[in-house]
């Protein structure tokens, strides 16, 4: 307790001495450190983010000085502290400690719906087939949240419905829960200045912005009007100096676009500091394959997104394409689960099959639960993880996952998970051959890699490498020929 005050009493320091002046402080800060380093790799790692700091044109310092200047300080210190110290720092002893008494893989974080209520009716909404007039109630999602982080969990996230329906009840979590970071996906269109200007004082706070691009392109989707009331609520959280990113699904009607340096310049123009790319899944209501993103079109987002990690101030995450970086799929309990509205505890958001529901049981026997062993014991569902999904990549997984757990379906519908995938074996198919070559040429080949595809690396992506590379060399991907190995 004394070292984790200590920790964040420097750290605080720290931060009041970049913020003043962030483009000279970084490097000094930097070179402070790489100077008090005592082992050689630890003053190579500072040593190789020092020079970053000190090319004026690179995109990742730009995005830190940016964040440093426009942060509210109340943000920027709560924040910090709560991501770097007590979910970053502290979190990983205290997961191993729970995962030693319980026997159970404790996830880094945990995805809540508090509601499944929702102002909004978009198409192919990955929750329009539960009943939205389910809420999980703030007693039990406080206790979730207390049990979490007696685990070591201290990365909350919410979804929905639309979590901001419930905007009381996410002030009093938050406060309630001071020591960790709340993350919310959110449409946007219910925050205003007040709800903004608290969530500023509460400091802990950050948003995912539920956005496809321009007006035209976020309407198509989301309703006529809604992109104005999404600018609003943008407006509110950059007056009151709040950290967000958007959201953004890509479907084979706005690929096209989301893979474009001028759809990535209007989210930096907005100020979203960061980005979640989400390929469109054909789960919940009106699944359609046709709104799928073609084979071709996930590659075209997956080669924008390395590029714009060597050249552009924010940070993109594509949760699909993205599966090299975390060895596959992160779900079930292996960085992270989904409780949904009615209280079914899911592996994945886009899962909808449980054996429990947490108003019945506890975090810990959820994370027990059939499913859950059956995730643990399959993953990852492919050796290329380019193709790490268990729905859309590998549908052949799902089917033995739920069919062996005995789990339940979640949706209202009661689609079997059989008749799901059943659907998708075209698509993974057509996915693979594309995916197959990617996977050979950039992660097999000594082409790209983990750390060079997040941007860790010199200006440009010239030369550099970091523990992030060197994982992934030392790993034996076991890619073989034609279309990679379910395991």
């Amino acid at each position: 307790m004394i070292k984790a005050k200590l920790d964040e009493a420097v750290l605080q320091q720290g931060l009041r001495y970049l913020a003043h002046n962030p483009e000279k402080n970084l490097p000094n800060l930097l070179r402070w450190a790489e100077r008090v380093a005592r082992e050689e790799q630890h003053r190579e790692y500072v040593r190789h983010r020092r020079r970053l700091m000190e090319d004026d044109d690179n995109n990742w310092r730009r995005l830190i000085v940016r964040l440093l200047r426009e942060t509210a300080p109340s943000v920027r210190m709560r924040l910090a502290t709560n991501f770097f110290i007590n979910a970053g720092m502290l979190a990983p002893e205290n997961r191993r400690r729970a995962e030693k008494e319980h026997g159970v893989r404790i996830p880094w974080a945990i995805l809540i719906d508090p509601t499944g209520r929702c102002n909004l009716k978009c198409r192919g909404c990955w929750a329009g087939a539960y009943d939205h007039s389910e809420d999980m109630g703030l007693e039990t999602v406080d206790r979730v949240i207390t049990e979490a982080e007696d685990l070591g969990i201290h990365f909350i996230v919410m979804s929905g419905g639309e979590p901001t329906v419930v905007m009381n009840d996410l002030f009093y979590l938050a406060e309630r829960h001071n020591k960790s970071v709340f993350h919310i996906y959110t449409n946007g269109t219910l925050i205003d200045d007040r709800a903004a200007a608290r969530f500023a004082e509460l400091g802990n706070v950050t948003f995912a912005i539920s956005i496809e691009g321009p007006e035209d392109v976020t309407d198509a989707r989301r309703g006529k009007g809604t992109y104005r009331r999404i600018m609003r609520g943008i407006e509110a959280l950059r007056r009151h100096g709040l950290v967000y990113g958007f959201s953004t699904t890509y479907t084979r009607e706005n690929s096209h676009h989301v893979a474009t340096d001028a759809f990535i310049g209007d989210m930096i123009d907005l100020g979203f500091a960061f980005g979640w790319l989400f390929t469109y899944v054909p789960v919940g209501s009106d699944a359609d394959l046709e709104y799928m993103a073609t084979p071709e079109q996930r590659k075209k987002v997956h080669d924008a997104v390395q590029r714009w990690r060597n050249e552009k101030p924010i940070l993109v995450v594509d949760f699909w394409n993205d599966g090299a970086l975390i060895d596959g799929c992160i779900a079930g309990g292996r960085h992270y689960l989904h409780i949904n509205a009615r209280g079914d505890v899911e592996p994945c958001a886009f899962v909808h099959f449980a054996n429990v529901n947490i108003k019945d049981t506890t975090l810990v026997q959820a994370l027990k639960s059939p499913i859950f062993r059956a995730y643990e014991k399959y993953q990852p569902f492919c050796d290329n993880h380019l193709r790490p999904c268990p729905i859309i990549d590998c549908p052949e997984m799902l089917v033995k996952v739920v069919e062996e757990s005995g789990a339940y379906s979640t949706q209202g519908d009661g689609i079997t998970a059989r008749q799901m995938c059943q659907a998708l074996r075209g698509y993974s198919e057509a996915w693979a051959e594309v995916a197959d070559a990617v996977w050979k040429q950039r992660y097999c080949d000594g082409v790209g890699s983990s750390a060079s595809d997040l941007g860790v690396t010199e200006r440009n992506g010239a030369s550099g490498a970091s523990e992030a590379h060197s994982s992934l060399a030392k790993e034996e991907v076991g890619y073989s020929a034609g279309r990679g190995r379910n395991t």
